[in-house]
């Protein structure tokens, strides 16, 4: 259930960057920059898919072969967290289960619980940790408990079918696991921010606790590196900006999608890149190839 004051704090979160628009604020529309960045990045071998669209008008603002299916990594994740989300409903048993972690779960790389001493958190608990850090043993205790039946099945129910969560979390993929934890099109990962961010998933109610959850994404290292905000405290506006986002990193694979709001206008944005990691220079590339997309959409915003 959504508090009285858990309404005021989205209220005030909203309440300084949804001004009228006036002539003199309307939106820069030039996104030369990330375009050529990131053709530069096509012509050296990186496989490359992207795509904004206007938050408010549904306008396609660029894509870059935005049907094609990619590695997500993590951002598979916040399939996920929706349904999670719309198990724990006030009236639902399950807000309050606790969960154990048990050593077949156990996996290393992102997220803090794995470095802590409590062997149980509750359910809600273990979204936020997968929301802020993208919490590895948190997402795979949260898929054993849930099933990735149920995922699928959820993913399947909002119309997606180029984007998944194929798999757990694993430290080494065998031959007989899937290639990839997660899969997705630019286009389909745009749609579900936007419609994250209308409160259209699901329902009202689990958009906005989804949306809570990555609102504490700590990860700014790719296209929100260019919007200048306190990676581990941005759930405020600031300098009238508000961010959610997921981000995914996996060898040769960086990806990204989320929604920005500015002053002048609000975006869903995803990019998605998919290259050979041999050389640091390569990654370093790739890093600065969605950093300047996201000074475009930073530009167009603010």
């Amino acid at each position: 259930m959504v508090t009285s004051s858990q309404d005021s704090e989205r209220r005030a979160r909203h309440a300084s960057i949804n001004r009228g628009r006036r002539r003199a604020d309307e939106p820069n529309e030039d996104f030369s920059r990330g375009f050529d960045t990131l053709g530069e990045l096509a012509l050296a071998g990186v496989q490359v898919s992207a795509r904004a669209t206007d938050l408010a008008t549904g306008r396609v603002l660029f894509s870059v072969d935005d049907h094609v299916v990619m590695p997500t990594a993590s951002i598979g994740k916040v399939l996920l967290l929706v349904e999670v989300a719309s198990r724990l409903g006030h009236a639902s048993p399950e807000a309050f289960t606790v969960l154990d972690r048990a050593p077949r779960d156990a996996v290393g790389d992102s997220g803090i619980w794995q470095h802590l001493q409590t062997p149980s958190l509750p359910m809600a608990d273990l979204a936020a940790m997968v929301g802020a850090t993208s919490d590895n043993l948190a997402t795979n205790v949260l898929i054993r408990h849930i099933g990735l039946e149920a995922v699928r099945a959820r993913t399947e129910a909002l119309g997606l079918t180029r984007t998944a969560l194929l798999d757990l979390v694993r430290d080494h993929r065998g031959p007989d696991d899937a290639p990839q934890l997660s899969i997705g099109s630019a286009k389909e990962l745009t749609w579900l921010f936007a419609s994250l961010a209308r409160g259209e998933i699901v329902s009202s109610e689990v958009s906005q606790r989804v949306v809570g959850w990555l609102s504490l994404n700590s990860d700014l290292s790719m296209v929100a590196a260019a919007f200048g905000l306190d990676p581990l405290a941005h759930r405020m506006p600031d300098h009238n900006l508000l961010l959610m986002n997921k981000t995914g990193t996996d060898g040769g694979v960086r990806s990204e999608v989320g929604v920005l709001r500015g002053p002048r206008a609000s975006v869903a944005y995803a990019v998605s890149m998919y290259f050979a990691d041999t050389k640091l220079a390569s990654r370093l590339a790739v890093l600065d190839g969605m950093r300047q997309v996201g000074a475009d959409l930073l530009e167009y915003v603010h």
